[in-house]
């Protein structure tokens, strides 16, 4: 799998000072992601997700963390509609519906600094949409919602980290790819990722396997697995993409 592309152009601290006049209209589309062939993923996604995508863990042996797979070549989107920037799936990840917003922590991690996309199209000074802050100089009640998004966006970006930590103790993920044949009959491959096991996670002793059941994590597990069936879905909407080009 490729390197995902940044999504944020320019991201800075949002202030009263810089931003007081600024307002956010939601354009309801992403066309800032049609160049991202993978995102990140929480835990707590995966289950509303392992039914549209194929979930996969990207990394190194230091890290890693669930990742969506949106295309099969590099810089490559199938789940994004190219002429008006629609999103072709029910789910749409919390890492694009945080967008243009994000948290800056510091060197410690101690503390975080919201911040926002300034390249966002729909960022402006015309009063469209939503201003950032009051005529009073306080946050605005829209900006307010977003620090909790992004409040619990970091708590479940903690507990994913957690969960990965495990599969890494216990040693149950390994380096695959995916080889697949379009209707073209061309094939295709992709490589980069890791996936859970299944001969590894059956020889687990009794008690690693209860203590995953306990945490719900052995449900992750499955649904991640089940997941991989959705290669198949990316082969056919490339195909169809392609046939549709022709």
């Amino acid at each position: 799998m490729a390197t995902q592309l940044l999504i944020y152009e320019n991201a800075v601290p949002v202030t009263q000072s810089r931003h007081g006049m600024w307002s956010v209209e939601v354009l309801g589309n992403y066309a800032f992601a049609g160049k991202v062939n993978s995102l990140p993923l929480m835990a707590v996604e995966i289950p509303p997700a392992a039914m549209e995508y194929c979930i996969v863990f990207a990394g190194d042996a230091q890290a890693v963390m669930p990742a969506v797979v949106l295309g099969l070549r590099e810089h490559e989107n199938l789940y994004l509609a190219p002429t008006d920037g629609t999103w072709h799936a029910k789910y749409v990840p919390a890492f694009l519906r945080r967008y243009p917003f994000v948290f800056s922590a510091s060197a410690d991690g101690s503390t975080f600094t919201l911040c926002i996309d300034e390249a966002f199209p729909g960022f402006n000074q015309e009063g469209r949409g939503a201003r950032l802050f009051g005529d009073d100089g306080k946050p605005s009640p829209y900006v307010e919602n977003v620090l909790k998004f992004l409040q619990d966006y970091q708590t479940q970006f903690r507990v994913t980290q957690a969960f990965c930590d495990k599969l890494r103790r216990l040693d149950l993920l390994e380096p695959m790819q995916a080889q697949l044949t379009l209707q073209s009959g061309q094939r295709a491959a992709l490589t980069g990722f890791m996936a859970v096991s299944r001969e590894r996670l059956k020889k687990l002793p009794g008690e690693a396997l209860a203590d995953l059941a306990r945490s719900d994590e052995l449900e992750l597990i499955y649904l991640h697995l089940n997941s991989l069936r959705n290669f198949g879905v990316l082969s056919e909407r490339l195909g169809a993409q392609q046939a549709k080009a022709a």
